[in-house]
């Protein structure tokens, strides 16, 4: 997943691969603005919706995010 926020509003990629190697990628126009934290989290939102929606059985999710990674797994408080 990646993330962009600033002046003109935030957007998200986010990328699925399969473990026989599918990729689907979408991206997302968050259509109002947030802070690059937020933005993050929203990312990881949309990954997580997707991969439901395609009936994902198990899941990796990979971030840059220091912060997210570390209060998703309880290291941080969120």
């Amino acid at each position: 997943m990646d993330e962009a926020s600033n002046r003109h509003g935030a957007g998200l990629g986010i990328v699925l691969i399969s473990p026989d190697g599918l990729v689907i990628e979408q991206t997302v126009n968050l259509g109002f603005t947030a802070s690059n934290n937020e933005a993050k989290y929203e990312a990881l939102l949309a990954g997580l919706k997707l991969a439901l929606y395609i009936k994902a059985t198990e899941l990796m999710v990979y971030s840059d995010s220091q912060l997210v990674v570390n209060q998703i797994l309880g290291d941080y408080e969120a």
